[in-house]
Parts: C-alpha cells; sequence; structure tokens
C-alpha cells in the first residue's frame, strides 16, 4: 500500500472521506442526482441566479463578445472592459469608493490579508472564520490572535495586550457553516478605538442581508465606514469570481501589492458579465431578497418544530449539529433516500465533534417543501437514533 493510498483508508476510517456528488443540469431548488430529482437544500445560490435567463444570456454574450478568457493578469494585459464595469457597478452597491476583481473568494481572503498586516503585526480572527480567512492570517506571518466566536470581550482583551502592534480585523459578516452574523457594530467600534482596520467577508451576506440585499454591513449601517469588505460572485450573484471593496487608496495598494492579483490570470468575461446582470436583477427585484428571507425563517421553524436543534443561526444557513462524522453522513444519505439533498459537514471544515447538515434555503424553494424536508429530517432522525437532547425531546 502507498502512503497515499494509507492516507485515504485513514479518512475512510475515521468518516472524513469525502466523494464528488455530479448534479445533472443547472442549479435550482430542484435537481437531478444520481438519475433521480431530488430537493436541493445544500446549495448557495441563494437568489436562484445561477441559471436565471438574463444571466444565461449575458454570459454567453461576453464570450461571444470579448472572448472566454482574459489571456493574462490584470497587470499585464488581461484588463478588460467588463472588469471595470462590474467594479464600478460593486462599488456603488456597497457605498465604496473602488472595488478590486479576484478569481475567486479564497484568493481575495489569501491576498487582501497578507497585504494588510505582516511580521511584527497582530491580526484578530474570529474563532469560527471561513478556511481562507484562516489561511490569509498564516500567510500574512503576522501573529494571529484567535477570538471567541463573536465575542468582544475576548477581542477587546486581545487588543489591548497586542498594542499598537493591531493591525487588523477580520471577521466573517455570515459564519457558513453556523449562519449567526457578527456583532459588527462592536468590531466596528473596537477597531477605531484601537485604530485598526476591520475586514469583513460577506461571501454569505450579500444578496441575504441588508436593505436590498447589500450585506451586512449595509445591514449594520456601517456602509463605507468598514475599511474592506469582501464579498463572493458566486453565491447569491450566481456566477464564479470575488472583490473588495475599499477606498481608492486602499484598492489601488491592493492592486499593487496582493499577490493573487498580480500573479493570477484575470477572471473571464463571460462569468463578469453573469455576475453583472445577476447584480442588475438583484437591485431591480429586490423581492427576491424578501422571498428568501421568508423561506429561511420557515426552515428555521419548521426544523425547530421537530425538535430538530438549529442552533443561532438567525439567516438562510441552518445547521443541524450531529456530533460524529458518521453519524452526519448516515443522516445525509438517509435524507437523500427520502428525496432531500442536504450535505454533511466534518471536519477540518467545522471543529471535531460538531460535525452537521447544513441546509441552506434559496428564495426559489416552495415553503412547502421546506416543512417536508424538516419533516423528513425529523423522521429520518429518529429513524437512527442520533443522540442529541433536542431530538431525543421531540
Amino acid at each position: 500500500m502507498t502512503d497515499i493510498a494509507g492516507r485515504l483508508e485513514e479518512l475512510r476510517e475515521s468518516g472524513l472521506h469525502r466523494r464528488l456528488r455530479p448534479i445533472e443540469g443547472a442549479q435550482g431548488p430542484r435537481v437531478r442526482l444520481d438519475g433521480r430529482e431530488v430537493l436541493l437544500l445544500c446549495s448557495n445560490d441563494y437568489l436562484g441566479l445561477a441559471a436565471e435567463p438574463q444571466v444565461r444570456e449575458a454570459a454567453a454574450g461576453a464570450a461571444m463578445r470579448w472572448g472566454a478568457g482574459a489571456g493574462s493578469s490584470r497587470l499585464i494585459s488581461g484588463s478588460m472592459e467588463p472588469h471595470r464595469l462590474l467594479e464600478e457597478r460593486l462599488a456603488r452597491f456597497k457605498g465604496y469608493e473602488r472595488a478590486v476583481l479576484f478569481g475567486s473568494g479564497y484568493l481575495a481572503n489569501t491576498g487582501t490579508i497578507p497585504a494588510l498586516a505582516g511580521r511584527g503585526e497582530v491580526v484578530f480572527s474570529d474563532q469560527l472564520n471561513h478556511a481562507s480567512i484562516v489561511d490569509g492570517c498564516r500567510l500574512s506571518r503576522a501573529e494571529t490572535f484567535v477570538y471567541r466566536h463573536r465575542d468582544v470581550e475576548h477581542l477587546a482583551w486581545g487588543l489591548g495586550e497586542a498594542g499598537d502592534r493591531a493591525a487588523l480585523i477580520v471577521t466573517d459578516g455570515v459564519f457558513s457553516m453556523d449562519g449567526d452574523v457578527a456583532p459588527l457594530e462592536q468590531l466596528a467600534t473596537l477597531a477605531r478605538r484601537h485604530r485598526c482596520r476591520l475586514m469583513v467577508d460577506e461571501a454569505h451576506a450579500t444578496g441575504a442581508l441588508g436593505p436590498g440585499g447589500r450585506g451586512s454591513v449595509a445591514a449594520a449601517g456601517l456602509s463605507g465606514e468598514v475599511d474592506v469588505v469582501m464579498g463572493t460572485l458566486g453565491k447569491a450573484l450566481g456566477s464564479y469570481g470575488a472583490y473588495v471593496c475599499a477606498s481608492r487608496e486602499l484598492a489601488e495598494y491592493l492592486v499593487n501589492t496582493a499577490r493573487p492579483f498580480v500573479f493570477s490570470t484575470a477572471p473571464p468575461p463571460p462569468v463578469l458579465a453573469a455576475a453583472l446582470a445577476a447584480l442588475e436583477l438583484l437591485e431591480a427585484e429586490p423581492q427576491r431578497v424578501e422571498r428568501l428571507r421568508a423561506n429561511a425563517a420557515t426552515l428555521r421553524s419548521a426544523l425547530a418544530a421537530e425538535g430538530l436543534p438549529v442552533g443561532g443561526s438567525a439567516t438562510q444557513i441552518v445547521p443541524l449539529e450531529v456530533g460524529e462524522a458518521g453519524q452526519a453522513m448516515a443522516l445525509c444519505e438517509r435524507l437523500l433516500e427520502r428525496g432531500v439533498f442536504v450535505q454533511g459537514i466534518r471536519p477540518p471544515t467545522v471543529p471535531p465533534g460538531s460535525s452537521r447538515l447544513r441546509f441552506s434555503a434559496m428564495a426559489t424553494h416552495d415553503a412547502d417543501d421546506l416543512r417536508d424536508a424538516a419533516r423528513q429530517a425529523g423522521a429520518a432522525a429518529r429513524e437512527l437514533g442520533i443522540a442529541s437532547p433536542a431530538l431525543q425531546a421531540a
């Protein structure tokens, strides 16, 4: 047995082995998986824009006009009209002077954080931040202070200890595996008090929170006041890529220093045109955001009615924490048998002992389907005898 084969076997034995599940057709509230239709409850296409005809047509038209790829990095020859148009529109939407596009949210975070903090400085990161933030902190070579989840008192203590070495507070706006929201007003107050920057990752907040889906920063009344706002094009905006909004000066600094921007081929025109069309639809049809919020509330209440523990979620992301990885995957498979696809989430995505099913509502879901999915989840959990005080009480 090779060393790789041995490591794969270890993953299988520990319940941490993963496999790809090909979806047939476009993203939607229902998809075909393994030849049969299932209700999709684990997609980040929150507003249902990935398959919207206007978005598809924009991508196709851009491919015909601008080509399939950008050909180079933005600083060589890859900066094209679609990049400028989308950056300008995103900056206006978010209430900032400028936006800078990146190839993905992972690249945006691993480029921006090291550009804003370095050796001899301290970055302050929420305990449950996304892996891309964690890796961005590591790449910065700054000291990283991990504060307890949403614990502003612990953060304040860490800032006081760091003194003038404090460089950056970074947090998810909506936490991707728990569905709760960062205490942004308090974080902004601490950032001002300690004269360090605040960066918010709005990957799961754009299109879901704030006026017109402008995100968690807008919901907190802080548009233009948070130093750096990162967001993705591949979730509520139905396309692929990411952006960072900031002051004109800071954005120019990122163009010159963020390594994933400097050394990566620019995002291709079709995905940019798709994102721009999706953004235009979001602005023209804010009712999509309201439908998402209503569906999220329906899903949370329906799961709670089944006695299922949904934690502190206040958004479209609703976690059902199970515990061990094997139990989470058993529940995932049992729900698939019942026609509901909710992916099991295991370490290292979540801490050991907190494996879960991560439900995510979409604006395009039918409320009755969400209620039925919750009933199926409750029945499946009881069939499997999953040990949880909330489930046992149901």
